[in-house]
């Protein structure tokens, strides 16, 4: 029985854990706490682990694990910039990310597309306070928007087909284009895309060159009243210049699932405690702007899917020495 070590398992993961730690014959030991270089010791004896994306993983945790004999890491997140790489290759670690359903956050998207559409904080809040009128939550209508979707994979394909059905106008920008979409969607450059949209929604992968890519420059071009989504990275959102943007108006309403510096703070209770994230308290106070803390990826399927395909990878890389998810570095 081969042993793997799952850091950061949440209380909803442990059935999965067990449902899959029986089918791939695996003992695993349970860890709460991240992974870093003091937390590593725990995987002595194991030659893979598990972990999500919540805090970066250096050099300092890469030696530690090889020094605890650990030859594999198994993401359960399909992002990976939390990896440092060249610590990665340096101390002989190789790693896999998970290709869950992208329906999960492709849904969650339209969900904040409509609800900002439709000024649905508002309307909420106002309920809340038993405040029933109804000046100032006057929406607008799907069919009579130009939607924007930066970025055309497995996320804002779905997206686009989701949005399909409300008769609205469909644009996007991607370096790859997709045939099967150009039925439902017509592809534009960057700059056309902002001045279009009414709605700019992100589904990127964040690299160095979609890093702040809507940014002070890009918020200029928009056109005014512009609602912006972000369930992909939150790096890909210059946080301060959003902030401005919305606070001259240029931004009209904002969705955001995720957000820089976001570690520490989201999937945590916080409740009682001071946060030192400006930007954070800024962005709720707003009435136009939706936070949610980084959930479009949390129903019930995906979150099966990420612990079943990261438990596979690490049993690939055991019997196999590789994995079909794995990382080159």
């Amino acid at each position: 029985m081969r042993k793997v070590v799952a850091y950061e398992t949440r209380a909803d993961e442990f059935p999965l854990f067990q449902k899959f730690a029986r089918k791939f014959d695996l003992d695993i030991k349970y860890v709460d706490d991240v992974l870093t270089p003091e937390t590593a010791v725990e995987a002595k004896g194991a030659e893979a682990v598990t972990i999500l994306g919540n805090y970066p993983v250096g050099a300092e945790t890469f030696m530690a694990l090889r020094d605890a004999g650990v030859k594999y890491i198994g993401l359960r997140t399909a992002g990976y910039n939390h990896i440092d790489q060249e610590a990665a290759k340096a101390y002989d670690i190789r790693f896999s990310n998970v290709a869950y359903s992208p329906y999960c956050v492709a849904d969650f998207a339209t969900m904040l597309i409509l609800m900002c559409v439709r000024k649905a904080k508002q309307i909420l809040s106002r309920v809340e306070a038993q405040d029933f009128s109804v000046e100032g939550i006057q929406g607008r209508e799907m069919h009579n928007l130009t939607i924007g979707i930066i970025g055309t994979g497995r996320i804002g394909s779905i997206v686009a087909k989701n949005l399909s059905g409300f008769g609205c106008n469909i644009i996007a920008h991607d370096t790859v284009e997709r045939d099967e979409l150009r039925g439902i969607l017509k592809y534009v450059s960057l700059d056309e895309l902002l001045e279009e949209s009414d709605v700019i929604t992100i589904h990127t992968p964040l690299f160095e060159s979609t890093y702040h890519m809507i940014n002070q420059d890009r918020i200029a071009k928009i056109k005014d009243g512009v609602c912006i989504i972000n369930c992909s990275h939150g790096a890909e959102v210059d946080t301060y210049a959003l902030i401005a943007g919305i606070e001259a108006g240029k931004a009209g309403a904002a969705g955001i699932d995720v957000l820089e510096d976001e570690e520490g703070i989201f999937h945590y209770d916080r409740r009682t405690d001071i946060l030192a994230h400006r930007q954070l308290a800024v962005l709720r106070s707003f009435p136009n702007v939706i936070v949610t803390p980084h959930t479009a990826f949390y129903p019930n399927q995906a979150v099966s899917d990420m612990v079943e395909m990261a438990l596979t990878s690490l049993v690939s890389f055991m019997e196999t020495g590789k994995s079909r998810w794995e990382i080159k570095v």
